[in-house]
């Protein structure tokens, strides 16, 4: 496919027709958008806007979502923005009514096969890779990821033991141990029906950053796809992590910027 279709194709199936991210939450179609609503500790936001909106049309639909989400008690929501969306002046119209840009980050799309086949995406000497399955690997997870990421890994523990216990069949958690130390962590979402996984995390302690196991955690989580028959990889890349993914096989389709909606107190 060209970047385009490739690009039609996830906002069709990934956007336009979103499903759920989860237990206990719903995908709505509100007008010229498409939004998830959940409880407090759930992605809340708008991942898809009808490219026909226009700029009366996207104000109000601005107001609206603002309404709903204050309305149900929310103390902060996401407007997910591409930069193929519609209107053009759309993120400046955000902004406008009070939502803050949190840093783009780049829309990267793989077939399956196609991280497994790059040079260097095997595991370290010394590193077990660890199917999360329960409370003590996802203590292990949790641990990786504030180690790598110096931040608290409060919700993280609660949305995967959640996944975990609700949908594990379209959820899959990997951490990486050198000895009983983890060291490294990632995720990935399956979207039943559409083609697409998701890749998510892939954070690593800064003493075992550069030896491969951003590279090997991709690696895996491609493998357990293929054998699952989905046929693309999709992630929003830092832009630490855009590089790496692109020698892996990555194409960029666009960027994403979440503008974040918060309450006032």
């Amino acid at each position: 496919m060209r970047p385009t279709e490739t690009r039609d194709l996830f906002d069709r199936a990934m956007r336009e027709h979103a499903r759920p991210e989860g237990p206990g939450v719903r995908v709505e179609r509100a007008g010229p958008l498409v939004r998830q609503v959940g409880g407090p500790e759930d992605w809340n936001g708008v991942v898809w806007s009808d490219p026909a909106l226009d700029a009366a049309g996207a104000d109000a639909a601005i107001r609206a979502q603002i309404e709903h989400y204050t309305a149900l008690g929310h103390e902060e929501f996401e407007w997910k923005l591409y930069s193929h969306d519609r209107p053009a002046d759309l993120g400046d119209r955000l902004r406008a009514a009070g939502f803050v840009p949190d840093p783009p980050e780049t829309l990267l799309v793989a077939p399956v096969e196609a991280p497994a086949s790059r040079p260097g995406s095997g595991v370290p000497e010394g590193v077990v890779l660890r199917p999360v399955t329960d409370a003590a690997g996802v203590e292990l997870m949790a641990r990786a990821h504030e180690r790598a990421f110096g931040t608290d890994a409060g919700r993280l523990r609660r949305q995967v033991l959640a996944r975990l216990e609700q949908a594990g069949d379209d959820f899959v958690a990997i951490v990486a141990t050198a000895g009983e130390e983890p060291v490294s962590s990632a995720r990935m979402e399956l979207y039943p029906g559409t083609g697409f996984a998701g890749l998510w995390g892939g954070g690593t302690v800064a003493e075992w950053r550069g030896r491969g196991l951003y590279r090997a955690l991709v690696a895996h989580r491609a493998a357990v796809a293929a054998e699952r028959g989905y046929r693309y990889l999709q992630v929003d890349a830092s832009d630490l992590s855009a590089p790496i993914l692109a020698r892996l096989g990555f194409s960029a389709l666009g960027t994403t910027t979440p503008y974040v909606y918060r309450a006032a107190r």
